[in-house]
Formats: C-alpha cells, sequence, structure tokens
C-alpha cells in the first residue's frame, strides 16, 4: 500500500502508524505481536494478519493469513482483506496519512539519500545491494501489488505456474495503476513493472537478470522449472545455515566463487562466509537449500512451497532427474504449494470510482486479482486451450503492450475478454461479485491508470504541489458504504 500525507499526497515514512494500528487492534480485541528491526517496529503479527511494511516505511504491506474453502474461501478471504484495510486506514490518522489507489508513487525520489532515509533495514539487503550489485533504490518510490496467492495441488503446480506466466497480460491490463513516476507521465500505464530491469542493470551476475525474464517455453514439470532456476550461469543466493523460513532475516552464507546452486547441490561441500559476521565457514548441501532458493527469481509469478519433511539430499536430487520426479517427492514429503501472482499492480477503492462504478466495483477492486487468479486454476484446462489458441510468444508480447497502452490495445483487450470469461466460470455463483471491478474496466475499457492520468491532467494547480495534492485528494482509499447485499456476501469474521 503506498503511503502518501493527507494533505499534500507526498510520500511518507510512517512513524506512528504501528503503535497506533497496536492500540486499534487491542481495542477490537486481537492480539498483536510486535516484530522488530534495528529497533524499530516493522510488523504486528495478529491470528488472522501480518502488518507489516515491504522495503521502506513509506509501503505497507498487509498478509492475510491462509483461508480454505471450508472456512469461507474467497469470501472469508474478502472479509478479512476489508477489516485489514479499515485497520490501516484508521491508523495512518496518527501519521496525518492515507493510502492512494496506485501500484507506484506519482512523484517520490529514488535517489540514494531518500533510500536511506526510508528504507527498512532488512539483513537479505546486505547481499542484495552490497554483495550483488543490485539497484535496490529503484523500487523505494512504493511500488506496489494486489499480490494473488492461491494454492494448488502438487501435480497441477507447473500447469498453474505457467497459467499465470502465460496469461499475464490480462492482468497487467486489467489493474494497471502506475502511469506517473517521479512528477511525470511515462508513456506507460503500468510503470511499475519496468522496476526489475533497472534494479538488475547494475548486478555483478548476469543470471539475477535472466531470472526476471520470460522463460522461451513453458514448464514441462517440476524438474523443469527447478533445472531453469537454478541452472548455469545463475549464481546462488545465499543460504542458510538451518531451515528457517523468514528468508529475508535469516543467517546466511556467501559461497566462494559464485555457484550456481545445480553445482554447489552436487559438492560434498562448499567454503563461505556469513553475511551477518563475516566469519568462515564450511557449508555441506541438504535438501533445505534447495527449498530456500525457490525465492531467487522475478518473473510475473513464482511457485512457493514448504515441505512438511525434508528428504534426504540423494533422494531429492534422484527424483529431480526423473520425468516428474519432484511431483511424487513433494506428494510424499507433505509439500503445501502456492502460485504467487505478481502482476497486477495495488487496487483501492477512491472516491472516482466510487462515483464511476459505484460500490460493488469499488469494494471488489482489492480481491478481483486473487478471484481471477482463483478462477484459472479451477479451470487450468479451458486455460491451457486459451494460451495455445493465441501461442506463448504473442501472449508475451501482449504482456508489453498491456503495460503501454491497456485497454487502448484492441488485442489486449480481447484476451482480457477471454481470461475474465474462464476465471469467472470457475467462480461459484456467491463469488462472481469479487470480479465486478475486472468487469467495469473491461466494459469501460479504462482501468485506474486511465482515471489518474484524468486526474493529473485535469488539476487545477498552478505548481506541481498542488497539482500532487489535488491527485491524491481524489484518489485516497476510501471504504465503500456495504450495502445490505454485499454483507451478506461472505460470513463475518
Amino acid at each position: 500500500m503506498v503511503v502518501a500525507h493527507a494533505a499534500t499526497g507526498r510520500s511518507l515514512a510512517v512513524d506512528r502508524y504501528f503503535p497506533a494500528l497496536h492500540a486499534r487492534l487491542r481495542d477490537a480485541g486481537a492480539q498483536a505481536q510486535a516484530i522488530e528491526l534495528g529497533g524499530r517496529c516493522v510488523a504486528l503479527l495478529t491470528a488472522d494478519a501480518e502488518y507489516g511494511l515491504d522495503n521502506g516505511f513509506n509501503l505497507l504491506e498487509t498478509s492475510t493469513r491462509p483461508l480454505r474453502r471450508s472456512e469461507g474461501g474467497l469470501l472469508a478471504l474478502d472479509c478479512l482483506a476489508q477489516r485489514g484495510l479499515a485497520h490501516t486506514l484508521a491508523a495512518l490518522r496518527a501519521d496525518g496519512a492515507c493510502v492512494l489507489n496506485a501500484s507506484q508513487h506519482p512523484e517520490c525520489p529514488r535517489d540514494m539519500d531518500w533510500y536511506r532515509r526510508v528504507c527498512v533495514v532488512r539483513p537479505i539487503y546486505r547481499e542484495l545491494v552490497g554483495h550483488r550489485g543490485w539497484r535496490h533504490w529503484e523500487g523505494i518510490d512504493a511500488k506496489a501489488q494486489n499480490g494473488a496467492n492461491v494454492g494448488v495441488p502438487v501435480n497441477d503446480a507447473v500447469r498453474a505456474l505457467n497459467v499465470m506466466i502465460g496469461l499475464a497480460a490480462a492482468h497487467v491490463a486489467l489493474f494497471a495503476n502506475s502511469p506517473l513516476e517521479s512528477g511525470r507521465e511515462t508513456g506507460l500505464k503500468e510503470t511499475r513493472l519496468t522496476v526489475w530491469p533497472r534494479v538488475f542493470d547494475g548486478s555483478r551476475f548476469a543470471g539475477d537478470g535472466m531470472l526476471a525474464g520470460c522463460p522461451p517455453r513453458p514448464f514441462m514439470d517440476l524438474g523443469d522449472y527447478f533445472r531453469w532456476l537454478f541452472r548455469p550461469g545463475t549464481v546462488s543466493r545465499s543460504l542458510p545455515l538451518a531451515r528457517r523460513h523468514d528468508y529475508k532475516s535469516a543467517p546466511t552464507v556467501l559461497l566462494d566463487g559464485d555457484p550456481s546452486l545445480s553445482a554447489f547441490l552436487c559438492a560434498s561441500r562448499w567454503s563461505g562466509r556469513r553475511t551477518d559476521t563475516g566469519e568462515r565457514v564450511v557449508l555441506e548441501p541438504d535438501s533445505a537449500h534447495f527449498e530456500h532458493s525457490q525465492i531467487a527469481q522475478f518473473m510475473d509469478a513464482r511457485l512457493r512451497y514448504r515441505l512438511a519433511g525434508l528428504p534426504p539430499l540423494a533422494e531429492l536430487m534422484a527424483a529431480w532427474r526423473r520425468p516428474r520426479g519432484l511431483e511424487d517427492l513433494f506428494e510424499a514429503y507433505g509439500a503445501d504449494v502456492y502460485i504467487e501472482g505478481r502482476c497486477p499492480g495495488a487496487g483501492f477503492p477512491d472516491a472516482v470510482l466510487l462515483e464511476e462504478a459505484g460500490a460493488e466495483a469499488a469494494r471488489s477492486m482489492v480481491m478481483s486479482p486473487v478471484a481471477l487468479q482463483w478462477g484459472l486454476q479451477q479451470r487450468l484446462d479451458d486455460a491451457e486451450r486459451l494460451m495455445a489458441r493465441h501461442g506463448w510468444i504473442r501472449l508475451r508480447r501482449l504482456r508489453d503492450r498491456a503495460m503501454r497502452g491497456g485497454l487502448e490495445d484492441a488485442e489486449v483487450t480481447g484476451l482480457c475478454r477471454e481470461v475474465v470469461e474462464v476465471a469467472s466460470a470457475g467462480l461459484a455463483p456467491a463469488e462472481q461479485h469479487l470480479l465486478a471491478y475486472a468487469r467495469h474496466v473491461l466494459e469501460t475499457r479504462r482501468c485506474a491508470a486511465d482515471r489518474m492520468l484524468d486526474s493529473w491532467r485535469r488539476a487545477p494547480a498552478r505548481n506541481a504541489a498542488e497539482r500532487l495534492a489535488y491527485v491524491a485528494e481524489r484518489h485516497r482509499v476510501v471504504m465503500p458504504p456495504i450495502d445490505a447485499a454485499a454483507a451478506g456476501h461472505g460470513p463475518p469474521l
């Protein structure tokens, strides 16, 4: 969530937000555990959600707990998301701040001075910036997404990943929301997605940029995916001393000689140095290093998983060599798998959308990306047939056109219609309203970026500051009214 000063619209690093949120959660009867880094609170963990930060104190992040169908599925998740958003908006008043309906702040610096002021001091950034040479500050202007994370059976995991990568153009176009950067029009509807080429431009390792680009063809199985991810030419990320799941903060080891993960796993041991103390150590390859390294790629979708138990490394390597061997291994070791969708720009209800589309479409803006992904994953056969009709290469070209023109591009709009139709068929009748925002964008061929550009161009402003304040006033996030029909869509939580 893009944070801004409520009166001026300028990017703002929160200071009083977490104490105010803690008090609000306590008043609501929720227990919250504070998580600190460098002596500052960076998150509050409750039973239902983690309220935290992404890369900077100017970029909030809320992650809800997983919800199963038996708990209400998408409808229950919608209730959690709306309740969490209400908590956040209320707590931000302590900083005189608001959330902007934007996937990138329209006017925010990306220089090193700003980066040092607002960046969250996570241990992982020492490696990414100091060792690998990433231009991490390119993303410090509050680039945000509505991350859709949907569980999938192990045997369907690669199919679901292929669908999310192949049909990315539709997810980009429907939820594009960043036409402005550094106080100017960019000529793109979703500028946010240009961040990865810029971040990796200074990397010491060409493989880092390779893992942000689309593969030349769909993946055949899990083994094929992980061979692509850990192939020669890539360089392993630092690896944990012991199995932990907080990959941004765990003590890790940088391997000498910068091998690929595949090369490391085939060795008996490898020397390196700790990222936290600089101490020299020798690391023995383990299945935990394979599991940890799933974070290494930055495509439009990621396959994420956790194993209930770790197999011996020799068993994992043998399975990796067999067609669909990793599928069998993951099943045997209780893998919990989901697809992390990374395309949809962050979007929330604002006054302009409420006036234009009404309360149901505005309220559904947060959940539409999740509903779209969920629906597609329930209809994988239909989604794969749709991809086959268009072809992998053409779909990747449409993704670039979606970033630039959104639904002004007739072919992109046609693809969006087909994708929404397939996804809608995968939703239950009671879930259909969660696609109301996506349907509104299709009907009007106007995404959030178009509405923001209208405000930017029509602002009755004498200077840049007045223009920004006008845009922020029109596009700050508001909670839409809930009518009787909407209230009955999901169970109270």
